[in-house]
């Protein structure tokens, strides 16, 4: 079994309206100092698969098709194997 930590940010290209605004509270409270904060998505997927290179494609696949949207996000990911 693995998991897989996934990333996923916007492109550097691409405004953050939602980072902007957490910028700006993060003002208001007093945090003067902070400069920018970009907003992404975490997940953590388990996978019942027993090959590496096979776990490895499919998350690739699931990045792709689904969890991330190519023209405005990157994605990465972490895979480990786990014990279920």
């Amino acid at each position: 079994m693995y998991l897989a930590k996934i990333y996923v940010t916007l492109k550097p290209t691409v405004n953050d309206p939602q980072g902007l605004t957490v910028k700006g509270g993060l003002h208001t409270l007093g945090f003067k100092d902070v400069q920018s904060v970009r907003i992404g998505k975490y997940m953590e997927i388990k996978l019942e698969e027993k090959d590496s290179a096979r776990a490895e494609e499919q998350v690739q696949e699931m990045c792709r098709k689904l969890l991330a949207n190519p023209i405005i996000e990157n994605y990465r990911f972490e895979l480990a194997e786990v014990s279920a």
